[in-house]
């Protein structure tokens, strides 16, 4: 859908020639000598990346319009991860390098959203915190009480994030999934 780049606002998200980019910030110019223009902060969808760009007032651009699904994460097999659309029952397999770090927040059983452009995904929103089983870790050693202390943890899914030394296999792990920090023991 085409709109101008007068009616940008934040979040909404645009398909340029350099791929497609979510609207960080944006500030309308009007100098006194010469046109005016907006001047724009986006970051790429796919990659992250942020990028400063500056357009004329009423240029033409493209809206992306991205749709979110509720999905289920049924199981990771050597495709990648299976998830299931919560209202058609269908079953779709993404790559986990579309996927990135989130994968290693996922458990059976986990709903999310899903963010699409088309058939691609673009991106996933999880909650904030989740709870995963310690797999394995190093012991805490009798003396060693040194204030925050920490050692590796791998937990269930493969991720390893550092916890404090009182943290044994099996404990259940709050973990934040912005950052990846261990938030506190369930």
């Amino acid at each position: 859908m085409a709109i101008t780049t007068n009616d940008l606002k934040n979040g909404m998200t645009l398909s340029l020639d350099d791929g497609l980019f979510q609207v960080m910030e944006f500030q309308h110019v009007k100098p006194g000598k010469g046109g005016a223009f907006v001047r724009t902060t986006l970051r790429n969808v796919r990659s992250g990346g942020v990028l400063d760009r500056t357009f004329r007032a009423g240029e033409k651009v493209v809206q992306a319009i991205i749709e979110k699904h509720d999905m289920q994460y049924l199981y990771r097999d050597p495709a990648g991860f299976v998830f299931m659309d919560t209202d058609s029952y269908e079953q779709m397999t993404v790559p986990a390098d579309t996927l990135g770090e989130a994968g290693g927040f996922l458990v059976e059983g986990a709903s999310v959203n899903l963010a699409m452009y088309g058939t691609e995904i673009v991106g996933v929103d999880l909650p904030a915190a989740v709870e995963l089983e310690v797999a394995d870790t190093e012991p805490g050693i009798q003396g060693d009480r040194v204030s925050g202390a920490r050692k590796p943890a791998t937990l269930v899914t493969g991720l390893v994030v550092q916890v404090p030394l009182f943290v044994d296999i099996g404990d259940r792990l709050k973990v934040d999934t912005r950052t990846g920090d261990y938030i506190t023991r369930a």
